[in-house]
């Protein structure tokens, strides 16, 4: 089971995600770094555990201030032979192409971004195997094209199923969306994000068909141990 890591990025500093509410994300304070930098904090992170997968999410591109090209490029010295999953909001295909330029980066594509089904289409189209689709939700709510969420056999190979009300929270995972999403998945690899509090949510997900799980509070409060990642990422 892949643990990957998150790292949220606004004005060039690491934030703590609380509840999606992304105006109320400040620069995240942790024991594995001496500064928000992403690199510190990419380097504290890998210290635990060679992760194979770091998801990072540009929320100035998200949030169309303007995408953090640096990103890529920084973090990739910083985390070698590591595949760096990152959604910078990209909607259209041009913004796409221009994410992928990075050799080393996976598009991850949030379902919020996308206006129409065929918007996606164009996206998908540039490079399906490094491109992941981000089904996102808040409140129950899907946040994207219906028809995108109703029609399996749009999806590409990895999903995620990602409660942005859940992130940073104490609520835990939505265990019975996830299990949906995934009973529908037809063998594609499924990842879970938002409200993995521990190590036996990490386990209910696992049960429930998860490839794998995006995380952070988790990791800087540290309530899973090393050794904990290394016989998970094991299974």
């Amino acid at each position: 089971m892949d643990i990957i890591p998150v790292i949220d990025v606004a004005r060039g500093q690491v934030v703590r995600a609380v509840e999606g509410k992304r105006s109320a994300y400040r620069p995240i304070e942790t024991p594995l770094a001496a500064t928000p930098d992403p690199a510190d904090v990419a380097r504290g992170l890998r210290a635990l555990h060679p992760f194979r997968k770091f998801y990072i999410a540009d929320l100035d591109g998200i949030e169309g201030r303007g995408r953090n090209t640096h990103l890529v490029p920084a973090l990739s010295q910083v985390l070698p032979r590591t595949e760096i999953w990152i959604d910078a909001g990209s909607g259209s295909r041009s913004a796409a192409r221009a994410v992928l330029a990075a050799p080393v980066a996976t598009l991850v594509v949030g379902s919020e971004s996308l206006e129409s089904v065929r918007d996606w289409h164009d996206i998908a189209a540039e490079a399906p195997a490094r491109t992941v689709l981000s089904l996102d939700f808040r409140g129950g709510e899907f946040m994207g094209p219906d028809a995108l969420l109703a029609d399996s056999s749009l999806w590409p190979s990895r999903v995620i199923v990602m409660t942005l009300d859940r992130i940073g929270s104490d609520g835990g995972p939505n265990v019975e969306l996830f299990e949906r999403i995934a009973a529908r998945a037809s063998g594609r690899k499924v990842y879970a994000a938002g409200g993995i509090r521990d190590r036996d949510d990490l386990n209910r997900i696992k049960q429930a068909g998860a490839a794998g799980a995006l995380v952070a509070s988790i990791l800087h409060a540290q309530k899973i141990s090393a050794g904990d990642l290394k016989q998970i990422a094991g299974r």
